[in-house]
């Protein structure tokens, strides 16, 4: 069983090998959304500061999709783990119709309520209506991403990188080429501006999702497996789905503080999480290659293993994203310029990436952390740290930071990640400390 070699392999080696295949991908990815804004940002200034207002709910559809998809990935690991297969192949079953599930309930209160959301993110005209074009398009026409993360992760829960890789890299290349073509409308095709960028985004989506059906789909289960599989499923990946939707909140909790200022705050916000992206592409391999190792140790009663697999993902994180933090410190000029000319938007964006830069670092744990503790089944744990850090630290201390000027808004970014760290690594001695307990006790119950 290809997945065995989680159990056996040396860590390192491990994380070598999964970890190229995904950051590809992500890399691939990260490229697609600097390029998208790149040509949006080219066409109009109000289509990029659409772009920032709609990504909040890009991110919650993320969280919906990927969020099941790791419930179904870590559920697979486990029972990899005790050499289930045939409940590991009923997880796996249930992929598609969740998937389909999830689309058609977001797609159906995205089409009915996006002209109120971006009349609450912003009093422009312009803005609303690229708003509404772009987020009906990319949100009631997901349903490549919902299927593709879903099959994307029953792939990854037996070790195969490669497909999902190749999926991803297609898909973005599609974006990319179409991009120009749709935006511009370039070769006679006509000039659909915003809308264009929106059609070349499901169509990468769409393209992804071809690519991993295959071996990605599994026949569904007896449907009265479905109630406990369900269950299964969302315990363990409830705590990623929050994760990822408290992104979603606290971004959209901080474009409002920012757009208090200026629609220019909005936007310089917007061209972090874009550059975010390229540089978190370690982070993110990280947290998506050790869910698997560290579930399928756990439960063959390794925990040596599930240690030695978060210290040294730790240290290949904070090693990587060193590089990060050099760049926003030293050339944040440049990189707000590539997306766009207005002068009050390189100003507040330079400051702005030199304080979120020293950030980084610190931000490998905390986002470390409860993928540990997710992959080991404390789910409690997880939830409570991804709630700390989106929902009591950022949109609280932006809104208190805010109250000093635009300036002292960005200190939100250093003070949140230093709190949760901290907080994580308490839980974590908590875990070791009860796992040391229980093995002490384990020899006695058998006397």
């Amino acid at each position: 069983m290809e997945s065995e070699f989680f159990g056996t392999e040396r860590i390192s080696r491990i994380l070598m090998r999964l970890a190229p295949p995904v950051m590809l991908a992500q890399l691939i990815q990260a490229l697609y959304n600097i390029v998208d804004s790149f040509f949006v940002g080219r066409f109009s200034d109000t289509g990029l500061t659409a772009l920032s207002i709609v990504y909040p709910l890009q991110l919650l559809m993320i969280a919906l999709a990927v969020g099941t998809g790791v419930g179904i990935n870590t559920a697979m690991a486990y029972f990899l783990g005790i050499r289930d297969r045939k409940r590991s192949d009923e997880a796996a079953g249930i992929s598609t119709a969740l998937s389909l599930v999830m689309w058609a309930v977001f797609a159906l209160l995205a089409a009915v309520l996006m002209p109120a959301y971006a009349r609450m993110s912003t009093e422009s005209e312009a803005v609303i209506a690229d708003v509404i074009v772009y987020g009906r398009i990319v949100c009631v026409c997901s349903i490549g991403l919902f299927l593709e993360s879903g099959w994307t992760k029953v792939l990854q829960a037996e070790g195969n990188m490669n497909r999902p890789m190749a999926a991803q890299i297609l898909g973005a290349v599609t974006n990319i080429a179409l991009d120009p073509l749709l935006i511009f409308g370039l070769f006679g095709l006509p000039a659909l501006g915003i809308a264009g960028a929106a059609i070349a985004t499901v169509a990468g989506q769409i393209v992804a999702a071809a690519i991993v059906w295959r071996g990605g789909y599994r026949r569904s289960p007896a449907r009265a497996l479905y109630p406990a599989l369900v269950r299964r499923v969302y315990r363990l990946g409830i705590p990623n789905i929050l994760m990822q939707s408290a992104y979603t909140f606290y971004i959209l909790g901080l474009n409002l503080i920012l757009s208090t200022f200026s629609d220019q705050a909005v936007t310089a916000l917007g061209l972090y999480y874009k550059w975010q992206t390229f540089f978190f592409i370690p982070l993110g391999a990280m947290q998506t290659c050790i869910v698997p190792v560290i579930s399928y140790n756990y439960a063959a009663g390794s925990l040596d293993r599930c240690r030695k697999t978060l210290r040294e993902s730790i240290l290949a994180g904070m090693a990587l994203m060193l590089i990060g933090t050099l760049c926003f410190e030293l050339i944040p000029g440049p990189m707000l310029r590539f997306f766009s000319r207005d002068a009050e938007v390189i100003a507040i964006g330079t400051y702005g990436f030199r304080w979120i830069g020293p950030s980084f670092l610190p931000m490998v744990t905390s986002l470390i952390f409860p993928v540990f503790f997710q992959a080991v089944g404390s789910a409690g744990k997880s939830s409570l740290l991804t709630i700390l850090r989106t929902v009591v630290l950022f949109v609280p201390l932006g809104w208190l930071f805010a109250h000093w000027g635009l300036h002292a808004f960005w200190l939100t970014y250093p003070v949140t990640e230093l709190i949760t760290t901290a907080v994580g690594f308490l839980f974590y001695r908590q875990f070791l400390r009860a796992e040391a307990a229980d093995g002490a006790a384990a020899p006695q119950t058998a006397e």
